[in-house]
C-alpha cells in the first residue's frame, strides 16, 4: 500500500505511479498515463487503465453494499490485514 513495489513486475514502477494517480486523479495523471503509453504502449495502457477501474468498482460496490468479510476470510488475511492496517479502515456496520 505504499507503493514501495518489489514484486518483479515488468515496468512495476510505472504501473504503480499509474495505480496512484489514477485512484487520486492527481494532477500528475496525464503525465503518468504517457509514460505508460510510452515504455509499454497504448494497448498495456489501457489494459492497465481497465484493471485499475475494475479493482475500484468492486471495492466501492462492497464498501457501499456493507458487504462482510466471510469468517474464513478474515482468519485467512488476519495478518497481512494487520500488517497493513486494512482493520483501521472505515467500514459499513449493519
Amino acid at each position: 500500500m505504499a507503493g514501495e513495489g518489489g514484486s518483479g513486475v515488468p515496468h512495476e514502477a510505472e504501473l504503480l505511479a499509474f495505480a496512484d494517480a489514477a485512484i487520486t486523479a492527481g494532477a500528475g495523471l496525464a503525465k503518468v498515463r504517457q509514460l505508460v503509453v510510452g515504455r509499454m504502449g497504448d494497448d498495456a495502457m489501457h489494459d492497465a487503465a481497465a484493471v485499475i477501474a475494475g479493482f475500484d468498482a468492486i471495492t466501492r460496490v462492497a464498501d457501499g453494499s456493507g458487504i462482510p468479510l466471510e469468517a474464513q476470510k478474515a482468519e485467512a488475511t488476519a495478518e497481512w490485514r494487520d500488517r497493513l492496517g486494512i482493520d483501521a479502515f472505515w467500514t459499513m456496520k449493519v
